[in-house]
Formats: C-alpha cells, sequence, structure tokens
C-alpha cells in the first residue's frame, strides 16, 4: 500500500506543498539531495514574484531543451515532477525585491553566492564576477554568458518565450 509520505520520493528535500512546486521548481535548502536543474533556496528572505516564478521555470525548460530536446530523455524527465541534472543544481536565492544571487553545487572555492550576500558587497570578500544588487532576469542572462552580452541561444530563448520574458517579444525573422 503507498501512504501520502512514501509517494513523495523526495522526502524533506522538497517543500511538497509550495506553490512553486507546481511549476516543477523544487523549494529545497542550498544543498539539495537530488540533482535538479534549478531550485529556490527555501532560506530566502523574500519569496519570487510570480512573474519571477515564470521566469525560473523557463531557465529549467530552456536548460532541458537545449540539452535533452524532445527525445526519449526529455520524456522520462517529465513524468517526474522536477527536472534533473546529472551535472549540476542552480539554486536561486532571493534577498530583497530585485535581489538575487546564485550558486552550482559544484562550486568548490569562490564566494558561497553570486553575487555575494548582501552585508558582504563592497568588501574586501566581494570577489564574485556579479556585482549585487541584480534582478533575476539579470542574473540569468549573466548565467548565460561570458561577458556583456547573453548567449544568442539564451537571448532567443527569451525573446520566444514572451509568457516569462514580456519586455522581450519575438524577433521577427
Amino acid at each position: 500500500m503507498t501512504t501520502a509520505d512514501t509517494a513523495w520520493p523526495y522526502g524533506t528535500d522538497v517543500d511538497r506543498d509550495d506553490p512553486l512546486t507546481a511549476l516543477r521548481i523544487p523549494v529545497t535548502g542550498t544543498h539539495p539531495g537530488h540533482s535538479y536543474t534549478a531550485t529556490f533556496d527555501r532560506e530566502s528572505e523574500v519569496r519570487p514574484t510570480d512573474a519571477e516564478a515564470q521566469m525560473i521555470a523557463s531557465f529549467i525548460e530552456e536548460y532541458q531543451d537545449r540539452h535533452f530536446g524532445n527525445g526519449r530523455w526529455r520524456k522520462i524527465q517529465q513524468a517526474k515532477p522536477f527536472d534533473m541534472d546529472c551535472y549540476t543544481t542552480s539554486i536561486f536565492h532571493k534577498w530583497a525585491a530585485d535581489d538575487w544571487s546564485y550558486r552550482c553545487v559544484t562550486w568548490t572555492g569562490g564566494p558561497f553566492w553570486a553575487p555575494v550576500f548582501p552585508r558582504q558587497r563592497g568588501t574586501d570578500t566581494d570577489t564574485a564576477t556579479i556585482k549585487g544588487p541584480v534582478t533575476l532576469e539579470q542574473l540569468m542572462d549573466r548565467i548565460h554568458s561570458t561577458g556583456d552580452e547573453p548567449w544568442p541561444h539564451w537571448a532567443a530563448w527569451k525573446a520566444q518565450h514572451p509568457e516569462a520574458f514580456p519586455q522581450h517579444p519575438a524577433q521577427e525573422g
């Protein structure tokens, strides 16, 4: 017999009843027990707005689409409540309105968050290449770049998904 507790394979790693779960966004701590594509940090000072939640869901979808397309692996992923990645997990943290950071679970050096904690900004410990505060979209653009401009695949994704990025209408071909 399956009970509600045994049917949830993530235990306390993911907040099962969090509204973000419906958008396939796991709400976890800073060191999740599974390799999700991206998560929202439950210890954040502020919750994402509905628009920001759509951006996180789109960030996850873009990653899955780019790496797995519509093949067999993607279909297996879609049968689960969350998208997984075997390499890394990006964890998003919100400090205040339009003040976001992220970290990857694979990071072994450097600052814990990029941008760093608000109280560390502008100090000797502020070694992150991304300086805060930044909006969620600015942060995602930096994640998808090696310089000042986002990579073309990310810019195209945003243009094709105005439901998540409304200020970026689809470009005329």
